[in-house]
């Protein structure tokens, strides 16, 4: 009696592939792609010039198979493997490529400069000064103002909520906005 594995190890590509394909046997796509694992190490090495780099990507291209075997039709899957091996690498390269390092320069640390919280307090002055103008405005043109600016509410919201027709709406909108104008340069 010839043993389990002996077997195993005499069955075609064809015969696994189709295997693995029709059951998703994981031990069928193992022994097919054990064979092929110094191809595919050798083809990896060959690209990306690294055997750690290389012996993940024989990893990862084992778990790539695990998808593509169920969707693609392989005539011979030697071949085929070391086009998605060659592949694989050529893309890896092509994600080291996009990824741009940029030596470290400790001059770029920390500034003695601080020009850049000018501009903020000067952004927190002129909201201040914003909301000082706005709460200077007339009841009405101070609450469509802000239904209008601060909530989001066009005019047709705004006259249901207020009950005030739709010209008056518009009317109170452009008023108080030149109004808010006025105060911030004259406060400026």
């Amino acid at each position: 009696m010839v043993p389990v594995k002996h077997i195993e190890n005499l069955a075609t590509d064809d015969a696994l592939l189709k295997q693995y394909q029709s059951t998703a046997d994981q031990q069928s796509l193992a022994i097919l792609y054990l064979r092929y694992t110094d191809l595919v190490y050798g083809t990896c090495m060959k690209y990306l010039k690294d055997a750690e780099a290389s012996k993940d990507a024989v990893m990862n291209i084992y778990q790539e198979l695990m998808n593509k075997l169920q969707t693609h039709t392989v005539d011979n899957f030697k071949s085929w493997l070391y086009v998605v091996a060659k592949n694989h690498c050529l893309m890896q390269l092509r994600k080291e490529k996009k990824t741009i390092t940029i030596e470290f320069q400790p001059v770029h640390m920390q500034s003695e400069d601080f020009t850049h919280l000018d501009t903020v307090l000067e952004k927190e002055k002129d909201l201040q000064r914003l909301e000082r103008c706005i709460e200077g405005l007339h009841e009405e043109q101070n609450r469509v103002i802000k239904m209008f600016y601060l909530e989001s509410k066009c005019y047709n919201e705004i006259t249901s909520i207020t009950g005030i027709e739709w010209n008056r709406v518009r009317s109170l909108i452009q008023n108080g906005r030149r109004n808010l104008k006025t105060c911030m340069d004259k406060h400026d």
